[in-house]
């Protein structure tokens, strides 16, 4: 499994190289996403080198316990971590979902149970938006469609990470396992009675796709413009601005009516078709893989109940994993990081096994 490392090294002084290049740094996407490869590679390269040198270092000890007893102790602890080091190999050697060194678009809509949905749907938001501040990273709203008491109907953010990150570390890479439906257990704003209903909200993570990973052909549009609405129905906006885009081979629909102008809000509707034809096609090829290929995450059915959020326990269960937790008021306010830590693991283990399979 590890002389898939040998295979890197070249790519990396690649890479190296193109990176030194002034040239390459006047293409900020370009730049981006060179930089992302080059951190998955010195990170897997790096633990390579580390397995290598406390292997080295162990039989050198080993040879010297012979003169000095003490080195045989030594020799144990560098054994142990270099299992530690072979282990950390191990998963960054395991096939990777294409997708992970993305952006990601996040659309968060109510569902059952009216406004308390909308009201859930903006907790939701503000979940993730906190969670993403603790990271580091931008959120950025794409569109938006309030509800009469301050939720959201539907709401599309953009979630961006600064810089390179660590494989394992982007925004797609841990926000995809939100994709699901979060369901909530509370006693409404709107209960007069205190009694605790139940309601959900749904949740779409997609990579966000650049001009170059999808094509779209401008025959292939039908583009609808409308007013803007806001909570209510009621109109927010005097002219036509709002746009609804049909791509016709697919039949995907999107619309934006959170800018001013319709070409902005143009603009932003083909950002997110892009990143709906993205996720389409790799949806298409993980259907045309082995189980063993397949992605973990985009098999699961969207209308799946992924997650419970009980208020009057105070608790969070995710029913993929089996994670149960009772500081739901911390993880509303940005720590879910246990919580994806959880569902990593569960992906991870299941890649491992395929691979074992293999």
């Amino acid at each position: 499994m590890f002389e898939a490392v040998e295979t890197m090294l070249e790519e990396h002084a690649e890479l190296e190289s193109r990176l030194a290049a002034p040239e390459t740094h006047a293409d900020a996407r370009l730049a981006k996403r060179l930089n992302q490869r080059y951190a998955a590679l010195s990170a897997t390269i790096g633990t390579w080198r580390e397995w290598q040198r406390l292997g080295e270092d162990a039989e050198a000890a080993r040879e010297l316990a012979g003169d000095d007893p003490a080195f045989a102790e030594e020799a144990l602890g560098l054994d142990q971590r270099r299992a530690e080091a072979e282990e950390r190999l191990r998963r960054l050697l395991v096939p990777r979902d294409p997708a992970d060194d993305k952006d990601v678009l996040v659309e968060v809509k109510s569902g059952e149970g009216g406004e308390e949905s909308a009201l859930f749907a903006g907790d939701l938001l503000r979940m993730y938006t906190r969670y993403a501040e603790r990271r580091g990273w931008s959120v950025e709203m794409i569109d938006a469609t309030p509800s009469d008491l301050g939720g959201y109907k539907s709401v599309t953010v953009a979630v961006k990470a600064k810089g390179a990150s660590e494989p394992g570390t982007t925004p797609y890479a841990l926000l995809k396992f939100e994709g699901g439906v979060h369901r909530v257990q509370r006693v409404p704003v709107t209960e007069s009675q205190g009694r605790v209903h139940t309601s959900a909200a749904g949740v779409l993570v997609l990579p966000e796709a650049e001009p170059v990973d999808v094509s779209v052909d401008e025959n292939d549009l039908r583009i609808d413009v409308f007013r803007s609405s806001g909570p209510g129905g009621q109109s927010v906006n005097t002219t036509d601005s709002a746009v609804r885009i049909t791509h016709l081979p697919t039949g995907i629909v999107v619309s934006c009516q959170n800018e001013k102008s319709q070409l902005q809000n143009k603009e932003q509707a083909l950002r997110i078709l892009r990143s709906r034809l993205l996720a389409a096609a790799q949806e298409a090829a993980d259907a045309e893989a082995s189980d063993a290929r397949r992605s973990q995450v985009r098999t699961v059915d969207r209308s799946e109940r992924i997650r419970t959020y009980n208020f009057p326990e105070n608790r969070i269960s995710d029913h993929r994993t089996g994670y149960k937790a009772y500081n739901l008021d911390q993880v509303l306010d940005g720590d879910l990081q246990p919580v994806l830590d959880s569902c990593v693991e569960a992906d991870l283990a299941a890649r491992l096994a395929a691979l074992g399979e293999q």
